[in-house]
């Protein structure tokens, strides 16, 4: 029986884990073969994040995206998405999963650090207009470039049939890129087996406890999370948010089999209309746009990920620092909507946005696919939260189907 991706990463995180106790120090004998993995997902990520956000962008081309109930929308999700991240941030504060492990600083992103955390919140605005385009993706500047793809996104929108070609091209690119991630995904036994053994090698068994912590302050966070989308129900609903819980199982647990919200989709708009009295209106617009540039569980996940690495090279994150964060996690969020793994390939936007070595994904990968299940849920579960919140705003809930 052929192995899922998975469970060959886990094996691989098993292996690399025996490997590093039984050999200490000489296993980094097998680190070039982590570095060489961790080199390609570095070189996917400015094309990576340029070519979905103009392809999400120029996705929603909608009408109704233009108005009232699209502006409402997209205000909540982007509202929601940031508070689950600040929710996440509260979390790993708290729990300090990171602490103990000593993963090494390279000296490129030690160097950068102290410049990085002396601008004020004005030069990080000032800063995230380029100069230059092409230089900024060529360096690496991720913000920069997510400005511009933002600024592309929205201009080729606005050409109308004039920029169809390259709304198709920059489509087709999106495509492409998570083709190539993929395929560099495929490879991530090699790549956790060569990087675990390498840190455990050297760090010993406080690795194993750190990556314990990791998925108990994740599954905490969503939880809390969870909980958050019931009172959303509550307040800006007034209804009771039990019939929501009770109804929702059925396309959660399709999220949480699949890990894609956009394979979901289908049944969730299926619960939503005939389960809960959500008008066809809804189903159809708010929830595919909440499906493309909502994912609370993912940017929540993110920015755990991101502070763990931080406390992991021993890094004290700045206020200004943690603006970034909230800011690269919604973004990549949204470039990662959908795709199971994507967060995985954000995780470098995000990573490289505050200057932390990539090599910290070593610490995740192992564990990533199991919290991807769970994030998974988060994310459609918001999606829904959100459509019946603002279907219930414009009176179009059938609140007797909802209690029914």
């Amino acid at each position: 029986m052929k192995l899922k991706l998975w469970h060959q990463v886990l094996i691989g995180l098993a292996a690399g884990i025996v490997f590093g106790l039984v050999f200490k120090e000489d296993a980094a004998i097998v680190k070039p073969i982590g570095t060489v993995f961790i080199n390609m997902i570095l070189m996917c990520v400015v094309p990576l994040i340029f070519f979905s956000l103009i392809s999400g962008i120029t996705g929603m081309k909608d009408p109704k995206a233009l108005g009232r109930v699209g502006f409402k929308s997209t205000f909540a999700y982007l509202t929601t998405v940031a508070f689950a991240i600040v929710i996440g941030l509260v979390v790993v504060n708290v729990l300090h999963p990171g602490v103990g492990v000593d993963l090494k600083l390279d000296q490129a992103a030690l160097a950068a650090k102290p410049a990085t955390q002396q601008q004020s919140i004005i030069d990080t605005f000032v800063n995230i207009v380029p100069k230059n385009a092409i230089g900024a993706m060529a360096e690496g500047h991720i913000l920069q470039v997510v400005f511009f793809a933002i600024f592309v996104g929205i201009s080729l929108t606005l050409m109308g049939k004039d920029g169809e070609k390259l709304v198709d091209l920059a489509h087709v690119s999106a495509k492409l890129m998570f083709k190539i991630i993929g395929y560099v995904v495929r490879l991530s036994p090699f790549g956790v087996f060569a990087l675990i053994a390498t840190v455990v090698g050297t760090q010993g068994v406080e690795v194993i406890y750190s990556l314990i912590k990791l998925v108990v302050t994740v599954v905490i966070a969503c939880g809390i999370q969870y909980v958050v989308f019931g009172l959303l129900i509550f307040f800006f609903a007034r209804m009771s948010p039990f019939p929501f819980y009770k109804k929702s199982l059925d396309y959660q647990a399709l999220a949480f089999s699949t890990s894609s919200s956009k394979a979901t989709l289908p049944t969730t708009m299926t619960v939503l209309a005939d389960k809960m009295g959500v008008s066809r209106d809804s189903t159809s617009f708010v929830l595919p746009l909440g499906a493309s540039i909502n994912m609370d569980g993912t940017a929540l996940y993110m920015g755990i990920c991101a502070v763990f690495i931080a406390q992991a090279t021993g890094v004290v994150l700045s206020p200004h620092d943690y603006f970034i964060l909230i800011f690269t996690c919604t973004i990549g969020s949204i470039g990662a909507a959908g795709y199971p793994g994507g967060a995985m390939a954000m995780m470098g936007v995000v990573l490289s946005a505050l200057n932390l070595p990539i090599e910290g994904l070593a610490l995740i990968l192992g564990v990533d696919r199991i919290l991807d299940m769970l994030r998974t849920t988060i994310n459609i579960t918001g999606d829904a939260t959100i459509t019946l919140i603002i279907d219930k705003s414009e009176g179009k809930l059938d609140e007797k189907a909802y209690h029914a």
